[in-house]
C-alpha cells in the first residue's frame, strides 16, 4: 500500500474529529485542469471508488489521497510558438519585439498551447496515526510531500506538523551498522546501500544485491564515506531503505505479515491492506526511532509551518556488483 513514506509529528493542540475532517476536505475535491489552467489539485476518494469518502478510518487510522493533474507543456514547442508570432508581429510591423515584448509572446503562445497539452495526474496517499500523532506522505519526493503538506493544513481545522527528528544522525547510525556488520536489535540488513564521500571528489559508491557485512564495506567506513541509503528489514515483517534524511523508501510488507491476506473478499482488500501496512508501520517506527537514539527533543511540542510543495521514478536495475561513480543514485 505504501512505498515511500515521510515522516511528520502532528504539533499538539489539533483535535481529530474525523467527520469534520471529512467536511473540510470535501470544500476542495479533485476536479480535472481547465483548458488553460496549467494544474490542479484536490481530495479523492482513497478506496478508489468513485463517491466514496474523502476520509477512510481504519482500526483508527486515517487515510486520505491528493490527486494532481498537470498540463505536458514541453518548453521547446512554447519556444517554436513563441517564435512563430514574435516573425508574423514583425512582418506586419517591420521590426523585431523588444524584450519586454518577448514576455507577452511567451504567455500568449503558452495560453494558446495549454488547451492542446496532454495531462498527467498524480494520487498521493496520506496516512494519520491521531493517537500517536504521526503524519505519513507516501511520495517519492519531498518537494511533492511538501506540497500535499501545506494542502492538509490547509483544509483542516488547527491541524500544523513539525520536522520528526531522531537523537542520532541516520547516516552516523547507518555508518556504525555497517561499520560492525550487523543492525540494531529487531533490524537486519538487507543487500542494498550506497556510501558517499565528504570530500570534494564526492565519489559514491553503490552496493545491489550485495553482501553489507564484508571487510570491503567497512573500509569504505572507515575511509570516511557516509551511508545515505541503506536496505534494511525489520523482525522479518517489513523491508525498506532508511535514507540520512529519515525517509523510509521502497517499503514492501513481508509474506510473515500477510499470512491469512489470501482470503480477502475484494470489497474488503483496502481494509485489509491498510490495517495490515498500519499496523506494522506503527510498530516498526518507534523501533526505528529508538534504534537512532530515540525522538530528538523539541520535535513534540511546538508548532511549525510545512514547507510549501514531483514523484521519483523507480530504482532501474542494478549489477549484483558495487558501481563506483561520482553521480546521483539511481533510487
Amino acid at each position: 500500500m505504501f512505498k515511500n513514506l515521510h515522516l511528520l509529528r502532528i504539533a499538539p493542540g489539533w483535535n481529530a474529529d474525523a467527520a469534520q475532517a471529512e467536511e473540510r476536505l470535501a470544500r476542495e475535491p479533485f476536479t480535472p485542469c481547465g483548458a488553460t489552467q496549467p494544474e490542479s489539485a484536490g481530495w479523492v476518494p482513497p478506496r478508489g471508488t468513485p463517491h466514496a469518502p474523502l476520509l477512510e478510518v481504519v482500526q483508527g487510522q486515517w487515510l486520505l489521497a491528493l490527486m494532481t493533474e498537470r498540463k505536458m507543456l514541453p518548453g521547446s514547442v512554447v519556444k517554436e510558438r513563441s517564435e512563430e508570432i514574435a516573425v508574423r508581429l514583425e512582418q506586419e510591423r517591420g521590426y523585431k519585439p523588444g524584450r519586454r515584448e518577448a514576455k507577452e509572446i511567451k504567455e500568449q503562445a503558452t495560453q494558446e498551447l495549454l488547451p492542446l497539452a496532454f495531462t498527467k495526474r498524480a494520487r498521493t496517499l496520506v496516512w494519520i496515526d491521531p493517537k500517536a500523532g504521526l503524519l505519513c506522505v507516501d511520495a517519492g519526493g519531498t518537494a511533492q510531500a511538501d506540497a500535499v503538506v501545506s494542502l492538509l493544513v490547509k483544509a483542516l481545522d488547527g491541524f500544523n506538523v513539525l520536522p520528526l527528528q531522531a537523537k542520532q544522525s541516520p547516516a552516523g547510525c547507518m555508518a556504525a551498522w555497517l561499520a560492525e556488520g550487523e543492525a540494531p536489535a529487531g533490524f537486519f540488513l538487507d543487500r542494498e546501500c550506497e556510501l558517499k564521500s565528504a570530500d570534494e571528489m564526492r565519489s559514491v559508491v553503490r552496493y545491489a544485491r550485495h553482501a553489507l557485512d564484508t571487510d570491503e564495506v567497512k573500509q569504505h567506513i572507515a575511509a570516511g564515506k557516509r551511508p545515505t541509503r541503506l536496505a534494511l528489514s525489520w523482525g522479518e515483517r517489513v523491508a525498506f531503505t532508511l535514507t540520512e534524511g529519515l525517509l523510509l523508501k521502497k517499503i514492501e510488507i513481508l509474506d510473515v505479515a500477510l499470512e491469512g491476506r489470501d482470503g480477502v473478499a475484494e470489497d474488503e482488500a483496502f481494509d485489509a491492506d491498510a490495517a495490515i501496512a498500519t499496523g506494522e508501520l506503527r510498530g516498526l517506527i518507534p523501533d526505528l526511532l529508538e534504534a537512532l537514539g530515540g525522538e530528538q527533543d523539541g520535535t513534540e511540542g511546538a508548532a511549525a509551518a510545512p514547507t510549501p510543495a514531483p514523484v521519483a521514478a523507480p530504482a532501474p536495475a542494478v549489477p549484483a556488483t558495487a558501481v563506483a561513480s561520482s553521480d546521483e543514485a539511481p533510487w
